[in-house]
This record gives C-alpha cells, structure tokens and sequence, in this order.
C-alpha cells in the first residue's frame, strides 16, 4: 500500500466468529503521566476465525478495565454484521464505520474497530504467508526505538513548576550514557501559555521533542506553540482516524505527528495517515502496541521512532527483540502474532 497502491489480498476467505479475551497485564515498570499513574495494561485480545480455518490475531490496550468490557461488546456488535462476510479489511472498514456512525465511531468504537481491521490484515497476509509489512510493499528493516531503557528515553513531565520540570530531567541525564537522546511528554498538562513558557526553557536541553503539551485537540493552541518553539512539537497518540490528522496537519499543528495504531483505525487508517505524512513531509513515529507498528512503520515513507513497550511478552509465544536500539518486523506470516496458553493462565482475566 506504499504510495496508496492496495495489495493483492486473497480470495475466498470468509469470516465465521470472534473470539475475544481480556486480561490484565502487570507492568514491569509502572507507567507515571500527569494524570495517573498506570501499574497494569488492561488488554483485549481477539481472534477472529474464517470458514477456511485461517485465524486473524489483534490486541487493544484499553487503558481501564471499563474501556476494555466495552472494546469486548463493541467487537461483539460488530461482528454480528461480519459474520459470512468475505474477508476484505477496507470494504469492512468502510461498513462498519458507516454502521456505527449513529453511536459515533470515537474511543471505545474506534478502539473496536481498529481491532477487527488488524485481525482482517492479519488473516489476509496469514493465508499469502507473507510478514504484514511484505504484504504492504515495503521490506522488513530495523526501526529506531525508544522506551524506558534504550537509546533513546521519553521523559514524563508535568510537575507542578518548570523547576520541577528541569530538575526531574537533569536527573535523568546524570544517571544516562550522553549519547541517550531524550524525549519529552506532558499529556496534555498544560495551558498554551505555559506549554510555551516551559518549552523555551526545555528546548535549551537538548531535548528530541515535546509531546502534548495540551489538550490534544487544540489544533490552533498547538500550532501557536510549534511557532514559538525551535524544539519540534509531536502530538498523534489521540488522533481519532485520518480525518484528525488531516485537521492538524492543515493547522501546522505539530512538526511530527505519532498515531496510535488502535485509534488511528487500524491498518487501513494507519495507511491513510502514512499517506497524509507523506505528502505533508512530517515524520512520523508511533504510539504503543510495536508488535503491529513495527509493521506498519516499516511500511510508511516518513517513518521515524518506534515507541518500545514490553507490555505484550506477558501474552506472546514469541515477543520481540530489541537489537542495538532498533526493532524488525519478525519473519512470520501476519504480524507474527501467537498467543501462549501458558502464559494467559497466569493472568488476572478482565
């Protein structure tokens, strides 16, 4: 799909049942934001079974146990209206996203949806036995990551002063080799004056970028601070499909831009808004789940930093490697996706 060429997909599969399961994953490093402090990964995971025996695989992190009973009967709706159906991911996003309209296609929806779009890419390059970023056109290649404890680290702000601020991240520079880059995120914390005000003084750091300084969804507050700052700007996490990336990128909202693959709406999505990057010349990383998004970057023409969570080892037969600071899409049909059995039944179900 690499300059929106679709793929050959394959013919005569047909889609039975959904199987899903949710389940609570603990963190090996909690997760601190300037709203919570996240210890465990809520998770859904969904299969999605074809009459030929073919199998779909996807995950959700769905943030609470709420969000995740609600991914579960959205999926369960959805899949009423598929069942029969031939297996083509854009025909089926495009109907589903039609259908549920009246209800709006946002949060838990989206969240749904995407899901189903993955596990459909996911059968379609299973039954090729091609890696789903192979199927996309694009060759398996390491992906820079970042995380916690590579070579490159996001930092999470937003205490109550600049002080704080700077101190916080003068501490993670002494404790770091000099050549660890720093990334770094306030979730949405601040107001545009103070985003600006903070961001003056962060930006002589030697900071990668700032992320979300304030709510996500003020494109024109947002573009005021990408004006004011030489550090560049991400925002994208919330993007809620292509169409709000189209809104922020006509806004000069952000210098980069990181969809989530879960709210961005799934491959389909994600391949629109690598699309709309592309065109716009703004890089573009991504936001969370890497077991699909090491696939999908692979396949994107501005791709940039891959974000790195251990999260779904405690679910994978085979998770990923990080190899000198980078991730590759694995050689396995699909995403490369296998639960382990032994795994899950030594979690907490949701």
């Amino acid at each position: 799909m690499i300059g929106g060429v679709a793929p050959p997909l394959p013919s005569g599969l047909t889609l039975r049942a959904a199987r899903t399961r949710a389940v609570r994953v603990p963190m090996t490093f909690a997760l601190g934001t300037s709203a919570a402090i996240v210890k465990t990964a809520p998770l859904v995971l969904l299969d999605v079974l074809t009459e030929e025996g073919v199998v779909g695989h996807s995950y959700v992190f769905c943030y609470t146990t709420s969000g995740a009973q609600a991914v579960v009967a959205h999926i369960a709706d959805a899949m009423e209206l598929l069942r029969g159906q031939p297996c083509k991911p854009q025909a089926v996003f495009n109907m589903l996203s039609r259908r549920f309209a009246l209800i709006g296609v946002t949060g838990p929806v989206r969240m749904a949806l995407s899901a189903l779009d993955v596990a459909l890419w996911d059968a379609a390059a299973i039954a090729l036995g091609k890696p789903l970023a192979e199927l996309l056109g694009a060759a398996r290649r390491p992906i820079p990551a970042y995380a916690s404890r590579l070579k490159a680290v996001k930092l999470r702000l937003g205490y109550p002063t600049l002080a704080e601020d700077l101190r916080a991240l003068s501490a993670v520079r002494e404790r770091i080799p000099s050549e660890v880059v720093v990334m770094v995120d306030y979730n949405q914390a601040l107001t545009t004056a103070e985003a600006v005000r903070r961001g003056l003084s962060l930006q002589e750091e030697g900071i990668v970028w700032l992320e979300e300084p304030i709510r996500h969804d003020d494109y024109r507050g947002n573009a005021e601070i990408a004006r004011s700052l030489s550090v560049p700007l991400q925002i994208g996490e919330n993007f809620n499909g292509p169409q709000a990336m189209i809104d922020a990128v006509a806004m000069r909202a952000s210098d980069y831009v990181m969809p989530d693959v879960n709210r961005i709406g799934g491959v389909t999505g994600w391949m629109e808004a690598a699309g709309i990057a592309a065109a716009s010349g703004i890089e573009m990383s991504s936001h969370l789940l890497p077991e699909l998004s090491v696939h999908l970057l692979a396949a994107s023409p501005t791709a940039h930093w891959i974000e790195y969570v251990d999260w779904a080892d405690a679910i994978l037969e085979a998770p990923l490697e990080v190899v000198d600071g980078a991730l590759t899409a694995p050689d396995r049909p699909g995403f490369g996706l296998a639960w382990s059995e032994e795994k899950l039944r030594r979690l907490e179900p949701i």
